[in-house]
This record gives structure tokens, C-alpha cells and sequence, in this order.
């Protein structure tokens, strides 16, 4: 399954900022792990930033859970899981785990 994860900041900028250090070494290793396929931030930065990952639903759940923001407080997560129908012959060599 792949899965969307929209992470939204829930206290000042101000107080997210000490974090960050935390959530970055957090994604990369989400990163280097294969679950998280691809993350940025939103455009504007303030609402947060977007994750694409794989995997079971648990395990992602799982893997936000541990994000230092939502630890902290300073942020949450909204998953949105999406069974792929149709995919682009790039997108799909691109994505093998997709499926798992």
C-alpha cells in the first residue's frame, strides 16, 4: 500500500524549530529503512510537510508515531492510505515495494 502523510504544524514555528535537527535524522532514517519514499516541506512551510511511504498501514502509523514533532507535541499526522489502481509504467518501477 502506499500511503500519504500530511504533517501539520500544531505550535508556533518558534517552537517547532528545536526539533527540527531531531525530525530531520528521523527522516533520513525512514529514508535509508525504505519506508518513507519521498518527503518535502509545504509550500508555504508554515502549514508543515508532506511524506510519501510504504508498507502496512501499522507499520506506517507506527513509523509517525515516532516522529520527534508528533513526540514533542509540535506537530500531528493525517494518513491517508491509497490502493493503487492505475500507475504509470515509471512511477510502478520506480515504486516496487508498492504492493507490500
Amino acid at each position: 500500500m502506499l500511503h500519504v502523510l500530511m504533517v501539520r504544524y500544531t505550535a508556533p514555528l518558534d517552537d517547532v524549530t528545536p526539533h527540527v535537527p531531531g525530525h530531520v535524522a528521523y527522516l533520513e532514517r525512514r529514508h535509508a529503512d525504505g519506508t518513507f519514499l519521498l518527503s518535502g516541506q509545504t509550500v508555504p512551510d508554515d502549514i508543515g510537510g508532506v511524506i510519501l511511504a510504504v508498507g502496512s498501514r501499522e507499520h506506517v502509523e507506527k513509523a509517525a508515531a515516532e516522529d520527534p514533532f508528533a513526540v514533542a507535541g509540535v506537530a500531528t499526522y493525517e494518513i491517508v492510505t491509497v490502493d493503487p489502481g492505475r500507475m504509470n509504467d515509471e512511477l510502478r518501477r520506480l515504486l516496487p515495494r508498492a504492493d507490500a
